[in-house]
């Protein structure tokens, strides 16, 4: 629940803990006024009176007037700040009891404490950010890898709101001459070209696909490109897990069935953010718990951009054929890629381990599966660990590599974009029937709202307290 817009907030923008600094956020009409009280300067109005892009030095006294801390005070004068109001940050040293003392005293001289993702949200409100803009700024401060940073910050600065507009500037455009062909509608008069309208939705359609389609890449790179590490039952799964993390994340166990549900941790792999995925041991079962277990298992391989195949080298070849023959069926090798790992290496001889990885190379080539990747490991002594890294990272970089191309991350923009591709499937549909002007201009008004809702440009309070409840408090 956010209060009215019209108070002046104020939170910690920096985390707590040890370091050199704090800030402090204050933002709303009374903010320079309310900051004047709490911090004194040399000259009694030095922060009411500043200029924008400016800093006063001063010092924070407490209620019985024994110094709090020595401060700078930033200002920033509407609407060239990023709440578009009136704001100041007040660094502070970053001592927890400093910063709770400040923020006392800016609660006793006025403000109120924001709600998590209220400067933010004025920032939109006050036309500063549209909606899309606003949620990149939360991916921003959450992103883990170079990859999910620069989606942000381009979603950020505006690249992907300006290809929305543009879409629905035209649209507009169109729905404005078939408003004004119904005013005239006695005269039969038609303003809206049906060849360029088509020529226009072709177009626009094309483009809402390309964004829709960008959505599995553009979710891998800000969540972690999804990786599932199956196999049968004491083949080495949870053991790989643990050695590709460097910690015991995973319970290994010599009993068959231990890892009954799975288990996600993710990597910072040179700058890619890998999602590992241990999933229970493949096996025929009748124990409820652990076949719930194996269909987990089946779906998240199902679900993954990479499966590591794991098999136990020790095993016999038919033993080794069988487990093949249960994995690859469920690859979609025109999404997915597998790379097959031959664990526990390190007990055989050089020449034994050659002999059977010629076998499985052979069993492969003869199922039409060449390109799968095959690479010796011992997950227990963590021999070829950092290779199967090297090989994960080169599959992902060209696919991950920058480009200008926008990426879609954000489900509410999917399911937005999704709505507005059935909505001008219509339109074309109505089109090509002749059906009457009015219908067609209500679908296309739909397609509009719809690409208005991801930008802000239509919303309501409900979906913006979803949105900025996410955020953290201070931003």
């Amino acid at each position: 629940m956010y209060l009215e817009n019209s108070d002046t907030i104020c939170a910690p923008a920096t985390t707590s803990g040890a370091g050199a600094i704090s800030v402090i956020r204050v933002s709303g009409d009374k903010a320079l006024e309310i900051a004047g009280r709490v911090v004194t300067c040399r000259q009694p109005d030095a922060i009411t009176s500043a200029k924008g892009y400016t800093i006063r030095f001063g010092t924070v006294s407490g209620t019985d007037g024994s110094p709090v801390d020595e401060v700078l005070v930033s200002v920033f004068r509407a609407p060239h700040s990023y709440t578009g109001e009136d704001s100041v940050e007040i660094s502070c040293h970053a001592s927890k009891y400093i910063v709770q003392q400040i923020m006392l005293l800016l609660l006793k001289a006025g403000a109120r404490a924001a709600e998590p993702g209220e400067f933010t949200r004025r920032a939109f409100l006050n036309g500063k950010m549209d909606l899309a803009q606003a949620e990149a700024v939360a991916d921003l401060i959450a992103a883990q890898s170079a990859g999910a940073h620069r989606i942000a910050f381009s979603q950020m600065k505006g690249g992907f709101s300006s290809e929305l507009k543009d879409m629905r500037t035209k649209l507009l455009e169109i729905v404005a001459l078939m408003e004004l062909e119904l005013d005239f509608s006695e005269e039969e008069v038609e303003f809206a070209d049906r060849s360029q309208l088509n020529t226009l939705l072709d177009k626009v359609m094309e483009h809402i696909t390309s964004l829709v389609n960008s959505f599995r890449l553009g979710n891998a790179i800000k969540n972690g490109v999804p990786v599932a590490i199956a196999g049968a039952t004491n083949t080495g799964k949870s053991t790989l897990l643990n050695a590709l993390l460097g910690e015991d994340r995973a319970i290994v166990s010599d009993i068959h069935g231990t890892t009954r549900d799975t288990v996600e941790e993710t990597l910072n792999i040179d700058g890619i953010m890998f999602r590992f995925i241990d999933t229970a041991g493949i096996r025929e079962t009748t124990e409820t718990v652990e076949r719930i277990g194996i269909e987990r298992t089946w779906k998240k391989i199902s679900e993954a951009d990479i499966v590591l195949g794991m098999t136990d080298i020790t095993r016999t070849t038919e033993q080794i054929r069988e487990e093949l023959d249960e994995l690859l069926p469920k690859i979609d090798f025109s999404r997915q890629e597998l790379f097959l790992l031959l664990n526990k290496c390190d007990i055989l001889t050089a020449e034994t381990l050659q002999e059977k990885q010629t076998m499985i190379s052979s069993l492969l080539d003869s199922s039409g599966h060449a390109q799968v990747h095959i690479l010796p490991i011992s997950a227990k002594i963590k021999t070829g660990i950092r290779e199967l890294k090297e090989q994960l990272s080169a599959s992902r970089k060209d696919k991950l590599a920058d480009s200008d191309t926008t990426l879609v991350t954000n489900l509410r923009h999917i399911e937005a974009l999704t709505r507005t591709h059935e909505a001008l499937t219509r339109v074309k549909s109505g089109l090509a029937s002749c059906i009457p002007t009015d219908l067609v201009a209500q679908d296309i008004r739909e397609a509009i709202y719809y690409i208005g809702s991801i930008t802000g440009e239509i919303s309501d309070n409900e979906v913006l307290g979803v949105i900025f409840s996410r955020f953290c408090i201070g931003k």
